[in-house]
């Protein structure tokens, strides 16, 4: 047995060494000729898995360790009989504490109270759910817009795009590249959209870059049609726009979810599939070495702080955009190699806070965020 690997993955070295022969490489050398005699393929995002690459090959299963499975051309690995997975919800909360730190820096820039503001989350499934409740902690009002779940649960809990449109101060889009059908959020963010906005809203895209168009945005940022854009993903990565990033609020590499805990559960995720498919006996495997925070406990003293203050504190000790925003722009011809030797990033579980002079309603709220308390 075979098993072609992105040498990316993390902690997936030795995972299959037992019972197979493993393959490692960069996702863009991974070709015809690679994969023809592999039974299996983990892959990420910058792999086209489609009839190009796979056909006449003996690959029979791919696991692509990351949510989106866009790169993988489902359609034709039905017809050839090739299973596949994705690892839906893996990062989730990597990108909850992503948005959440979006949410800090733009209120501490603008002078803003979250709790004043209505926020618009488009798409509401691992992530958009994680979303919404860290906004619901911070007070924000929450409207909540994904047709698919409305339709299977009912409009109760959901609101139409367009009353997003009408009276969000923050819109932030959580949902899948859908190319076609009643559900296609290709070019979602596109002319007709910023056109009818009415609040002059902040635009926040960590999903897929081609839900916004690139043109739309640019021109919805000139004509003040938004008050500012936040961009981790990007249509044509690697190769972005470098005007569009010059106009963006906070910029970053496509890594929002890209927290060591997101990633060692992505791999996990596939490991158990490929394991499951073959039954290759590794249901106890558990990836291991994952890095420690550097500074894993803060101490907080909540003396004169309100409570968006020090839970503002809590949440930038873990993760500060602002220094992937900044390191971005200083070298974004290197979008790749910033992804690729990103460094550790932990979610909040693994921090402990030693605090003193805080209230008991602030305390939970760090509690349900999953902070330790010492």
């Amino acid at each position: 047995m075979k098993i072609i690997i992105d040498d990316k993955i993390p902690y997936i070295r030795g995972a299959f060494e037992g019972v197979a022969e493993v393959v490692y490489l960069p996702g863009s050398k991974t070709t015809p000729e690679i994969v023809k005699d592999a039974d299996a393929i983990v892959t990420r995002t910058r792999t086209i898995c489609n009839e190009k690459l796979l056909a006449g090959s003996s690959v029979k299963f791919i696991a692509t360790a990351t949510i989106g499975y866009d790169h993988i051309d489902t359609d034709y690995c039905d017809t050839a009989g090739i299973k596949w997975t994705n690892a839906p919800g893996c990062n989730s909360k990597s990108v909850e504490q992503y948005i959440a730190s979006t949410l800090i820096v733009l209120a501490e820039r603008k002078n803003l109270e979250l709790k004043d503001l209505c926020i618009g989350v488009v798409g509401v499934g691992n992530v958009g759910s994680k979303v919404a409740l860290i906004c619901k902690l911070f007070g924000m009002k929450i409207l909540l817009n994904d047709p698919p779940r409305e339709r299977a649960e009912g409009s109760a809990a959901f609101v139409s795009l367009k009353q997003i449109m009408d009276k969000a101060d923050i819109i932030t889009l959580h949902v899948p590249l859908n190319m076609k059908g009643e559900d296609a959020t290709f070019h979602l963010g596109n002319e007709d959209f910023f056109s009818g906005l009415k609040c002059n809203p902040i635009l926040i895209n960590s999903c897929r870059g081609e839900v916004v168009d690139t043109l739309a945005v640019k021109a919805a940022l000139k004509n003040n049609q938004i008050s500012g854009f936040v961009c981790d993903c990007w249509e044509n990565e690697p190769d972005i726009d470098l005007e569009l990033l010059a106009m963006t609020e906070l910029a970053t590499p496509h890594i929002a979810g890209y927290s060591k805990d997101g990633k060692a559960t992505g791999t996990e995720m596939s490991v158990q599939a490929i394991n499951q498919f073959f039954d290759l006996g590794l249901d106890n495997w558990q990836p291991s070495g994952i890095e420690l925070p550097a500074n894993p406990v803060l101490e907080l003293d909540g003396s004169g702080l309100s409570e968006q203050e020090i839970i503002s504190k809590a949440i930038l000790h873990t993760y500060d955009i602002r220094n992937d925003d900044k390191d971005f722009r200083k070298t974004p011809a290197k979008f790749e190699q910033l992804r690729g030797d990103y460094p550790t990033r932990r979610e909040f579980p693994a921090f402990t806070i030693q605090a003193k002079n805080i209230a008991e309603k602030t305390f939970e709220v760090l509690k349900i965020l999953g902070f330790q308390i010492g």
